[in-house]
């Protein structure tokens, strides 16, 4: 469990150390669901489950008037705990108090939520545990102001940690309902909510490390945004609010977690560098509105989005995680590789320089190439959709020589199939899980960069280590 903050209220509460305490010495007893086998070697006695359940709601209850904001969810939630133990611990049901949460419909700048909920936590935990996550709002007035007039995306929630139990101390950045157990998915969530402290402190502490070993000379301004962990956090709340509407507008797009619509993974490498691109083209409208209005503020707000972007993508993404169908990687990887293509970076004398403004406009151009693909989608039949994708990419990165994709359709098990589910699984099961290697430039910085990626894990927007506060 971590505090990261005795300033505010709930997290010098007693109660709240009580609580994350008593979460903490509870998840192990618990299954991969959630549930609790009291029959299973080394199990605990039923009797200190309890108890430690009791601390929990009892924990919960003397915080609750704090939070009189969240005094439904808060409700239901001892409710659910309590159903959850009289039930015997079996496979836990928190729909109720999940349907009580609403921090998406009451947007305040440093409001504060306490949310407890068994569930898995995106690339952290994948076992629903019990987690108790202390958090703040991010919502400053510049920012209401471009979701309203602009960006509308009634669901995004921005936030800060407060303090956290294990399944946090991970690299996972975001808090979405659909991550919690329930006896039946909703037919819609209302809101979903991302770490801007993490993704920022995340952000610093690669791209510093990047610049230094690739002797990339930053402009003041981008200098200043790697430095700053608040300039870097309003940054990324600008980036995920745009970022996060584009899943729902344009042709042809997709909700990449919706593992229904099964797809090869560049599929999904291509929706959320479509996404971070349209952020991008609308980060370069905004600093031309600022600088054309003499609004400061929004020029850069929007120039360091397009920093951003830039650095996020080409520096961390490509090498991080592994290489089994990294579609955040291979978005990276193409960004990079589009770039230098049309000159806009060169990697000489190992040496990483960046044409600033022809980087502006390639990626831009790179954005177009994407759109057309997405366009020309409407009128292809699935598969013929995945080729073309696969071309666009393959124009850009060497796919593996034993790829079979890029042998062409011959080479794919487009015969034999009984229907199309079975067609697009083979179709998928075809595809290497390191369809498109890293190229020599990103072993090498893999290498390079590998023991600052893997220290980030459990990262906040407290002073990360090598990274000014």
């Amino acid at each position: 469990m971590k505090n990261l903050s005795s300033a505010t209220t709930v997290a010098a509460h007693p109660a709240w150390h009580r609580l994350t305490a008593a979460v903490e010495a509870l998840r192990p007893a618990q299954s991969k669901d959630g549930s609790i086998d009291f029959a299973a070697e080394g199990a605990p006695a039923r009797s200190a489950v309890d108890a430690l359940l009791r601390q929990i709601t009892d924990a919960v209850t003397e915080l609750a008037p704090l939070l009189p904001h969240d005094e439904a969810y808060l409700q239901a939630c001892v409710a659910d705990l309590e159903r959850w133990g009289a039930d015997g611990y079996g496979v836990p049901d928190f729909l109720d108090s999940l349907l009580a949460f609403d921090p998406a419909g009451q947007r305040v700048d440093g409001r504060e939520h306490l949310v407890v909920f068994p569930m898995y936590t995106q690339n952290g935990n994948p076992d629903r545990n019990l987690e108790a996550v202390l958090f703040s709002v991010v919502w400053p007035d510049w920012l209401a102001g471009l979701e309203a007039e602009r960006f509308d995306n009634p669901m995004f929630v921005p936030i800060t940690f407060t303090g956290f139990t294990s399944g946090y101390d991970t690299n996972s950045a975001v808090l979405f309902p659909e991550t919690v157990a329930v006896r039946e998915v909703p037919e819609r969530f209302s809101w979903g909510a991302i770490f801007c402290d993490r993704e920022a402190a995340r952000f610093r502490a690669v791209t510093s490390s990047a610049v230094d070993i690739l002797g990339l000379e930053l402009p003041a301004d981008a200098r200043d945004l790697v430095e700053d962990q608040q300039t870097a956090q309003q940054t990324f709340v600008l980036w995920d609010l745009i970022h996060d509407r584009t899943h729902s507008h344009g042709d042809l797009p997709f909700d990449p977690f919706m593992i229904k619509q099964r797809s090869p993974f560049w599929m999904y490498g291509l929706e959320e560098l479509r996404c971070d691109l349209t952020a991008f083209r609308e980060a370069v409208q905004l600093e031309a509105e600022g600088r054309r209005d003499g609004d400061a503020e929004l020029a850069r707000h929007g120039r360091n989005v397009q920093y951003a972007i830039l650095f996020d993508r080409l520096f961390r993404f490509p090498v991080t995680g592994n290489r089994v169908r990294n579609y955040d990687g291979l978005g990276g990887q193409l960004l990079f590789a589009y770039l230098h293509k049309h000159d806009a970076l060169r990697w000489t004398d190992n040496r990483l320089t960046i044409d600033w403004q022809r980087a502006v406009e390639t990626t831009k151009q790179l954005w177009t190439e994407i759109a057309d693909l997405y366009r020309d989608g409407i009128d292809r039949p699935k598969t013929a959709h995945w080729l073309a994708a696969y071309q666009l990419v393959s124009t850009y990165l060497t796919p593996h020589p034993a790829s079979t994709w890029a042998q062409g359709p011959q080479a794919l098990p487009f015969e034999g199939q009984p229907d199309a589910r079975s067609l697009n699984k083979a179709l998928c099961d075809a595809v290497l899980p390191d369809e498109f290697p890293l190229s020599m430039f990103y072993e090498a910085l893999s290498k390079k960069l590998r023991d600052v990626i893997a220290g980030t894990k459990g990262i906040t927007g407290s002073a990360p280590e090598g990274v000014a506060a």
